[in-house]
């Protein structure tokens, strides 16, 4: 069940700033505490979810779109639109990782703004996206798509490569997503509680 009536409307006037945050808290609260229940039979957990979209032909950054979809606050037809220019580190320049792009654009759509003047909203986004970064890089040795590839190419051709099984077999691509995933999700449940 996807409760997202919080995202998709602007601070009520009855409500302060303060009560709002709650209200979005709660609502990533409940979102991911629904995905651990046992009641629901085909369970499947959002790294899993984001590396399974890989494998279907997703790139990097649509497969972060795919696993925290109920929490968009656009269609997810639209999200991976907006995300497939960030697949193989941005459109294949081999510069951040698309999957950390994806972790960065789920997390706007939960502390993201809108007012171009409001400096702590973007303190605040900015340094929940400082921290996310850093325990990517913790975990994965870096935030560059060619540093996690082991590329000597700073910037690849355009085309993507075909999706054989070799592909698969030789790419780390996979589980790096299952890392970003892991990453986001720990960070908003602490977020949340």
């Amino acid at each position: 069940m996807k409760i997202s009536i919080f995202f998709h409307i602007k601070t009520p006037f009855f409500y302060s700033n303060i009560d709002f945050f709650i209200l979005k808290m709660y609502h990533i609260y409940i979102v991911l505490q629904s995905k651990f229940s046992k009641e629901n039979s085909t369970f499947m957990t959002r790294k899993e979810k984001a590396m399974q979209s890989f494998l279907e032909g997703y790139n990097c950054s649509q497969c972060m779109m795919i696993a925290f979809e109920d929490l968009l606050t656009i269609d997810l037809d639209t999200a991976l639109e907006i995300s497939s220019s960030f697949g193989g580190g941005m459109g294949r320049l081999r510069e951040v990782c698309g999957s950390v792009s994806g972790m960065f654009m789920v997390l706007g759509f939960i502390y993201g703004y809108s007012t171009p003047g409001n400096h702590d909203e973007k303190k605040q986004l900015y340094a929940h996206i400082q921290e996310l970064g850093r325990r990517y890089e913790e975990a994965n040795g870096s935030i560059i798509c060619r540093e996690l590839l082991g590329l000597n190419v700073q910037h690849d051709t355009p085309t993507p490569a075909d999706r054989t099984p070799e592909y698969y077999a030789n790419r780390p691509c996979a589980a790096k997503i299952g890392s970003a995933a892991e990453i986001l999700e720990a960070y908003l449940l602490e977020l949340a509680q």
